[in-house]
């Protein structure tokens, strides 16, 4: 199988603009989401995991009480954004739905 792609300046700037909370840091995408509590915090990394595992695709996170810091980029792409990184990006914001 061959590594993803990296993507362009142009096609991140794209990507975003349907992902306004996610912004670029770097050759990264990053998003902080603030939940409720500390237990909706880890629910909320819970429902990620099946779609994480799937795509075999692990953001780099951090959680601190209800605060969660979400980094991604693709290592076998040197890691660069990719297609993979915008898809859990969206898939990230379709469950940060069920916590608000």
């Amino acid at each position: 199988m061959k590594p993803p792609l990296p993507l362009s300046d142009q096609q991140i700037t794209s990507a975003l603009a349907a992902l306004p909370a996610w912004r670029r840091d770097g050759e990264t995408l990053t998003r902080t989401y603030v939940l409720p509590s500390f237990l909706e915090a880890l629910a909320f990394m819970q429902d990620c995991a099946a779609e994480i595992e799937r795509l075999n695709h692990h953001p780099e996170w951090t959680n601190c009480y209800n605060r969660l810091t979400i980094t991604l980029s693709t290592h076998d792409a040197g890691d660069r954004i990719t297609a993979l990184d915008v898809e859990l990006a969206k898939h990230l914001e379709w469950v940060s739905t069920r916590f608000q």
